[in-house]
């Protein structure tokens, strides 16, 4: 099974899709909002607003005292969302993302220690690498999904593409300096998954709850994917219905 996979409820045939009926966090959308909550109630609204656009994945940091509260109302009030925990950096976080009903978690770094909380919890996730031998050694550990942060500062498009020579069997999540000008130059590498941003919740808009605006940003992003050529092969983003329920699909 795949490494950040979630189970759907119907078939979804795609080239970047794992096999067995599992739909991976990397193919729910184009685009993985990452966003900070720093007002519980503006979680739902916002949340919304990113499923109504096209992106029902959305990663929620836990760089805020509102994020564990922002989960957990997301999970309960947005069937289309498919909410997770960002910003994961230790066991104490998988716990307290856990217990607010994460269904995914996503690490800008990793350890042993923190490896082992994530698949102890069960729930999907993407450690995070900036080098070669960090992947290596997380292929070592059976994992072959990652987020790559911070993704243009550690190389970008062409240290991406540099890997996927000798590394072809693993899948990433660029995340860092990553906007709509330079997402799509990432979506056509065959070793990228989908990205991870925030330029559809800018701060402003969040502040005056411009939640159209939000909406109209989530489907301009969500388009980005619509038709992707990696190589001689065009990659269609497949059709999800968000509503699945993670079981299985852990870092192993």
């Amino acid at each position: 099974m795949a490494d950040s996979s979630l189970p759907s409820p119907r078939p979804v045939h795609s080239p970047a899709q794992p096999s067995g009926g599992a739909v991976s966090v990397l193919d729910l959308a184009p685009v993985l909002p990452v966003v900070v909550v720093d007002d519980a109630d503006d979680a739902v609204p916002l949340a919304r607003a990113l499923a109504a656009g096209g992106l029902p994945a959305i990663e929620v940091t836990l760089r805020t005292a509102a994020a564990p509260g922002a989960i957990r109302a997301i999970g309960e009030a947005v069937p289309r969302a498919v909410v997770g925990a960002g910003t994961v950096l230790g066991p104490e976080h998988v716990d307290v993302a856990a217990d607010a009903g994460a269904r995914f978690l996503v690490s800008p770094g990793w350890t042993d220690a923190l490896l082992s909380a994530m698949r102890a919890s069960g729930l999907p996730c993407l450690p995070g690498v900036s080098t070669a031998s960090e992947v290596v050694a997380l292929l070592e550990r059976g994992v072959r999904e990652m987020k790559f942060f911070p993704a243009q500062a550690a190389g970008g498009t062409a240290y991406l593409r540099s890997l996927y020579g000798p590394l072809p069997q693993v899948r990433f999540c660029p995340t860092g300096g990553i906007g709509p000008a330079n997402a799509p130059e990432y979506l056509a590498l065959p070793n990228v998954g989908c990205v991870g941003g925030s330029w559809m919740v800018p701060g402003d808009a969040v502040a005056a709850r411009d939640w159209a605006r939000v909406e109209r940003l989530a489907r301009e992003a969500a388009a980005l994917g619509g038709s992707v050529t990696s190589g001689a092969t065009s990659r269609a983003v497949p059709t999800v219905d968000p509503g699945v329920t993670p079981s299985g699909g852990t870092c192993r």
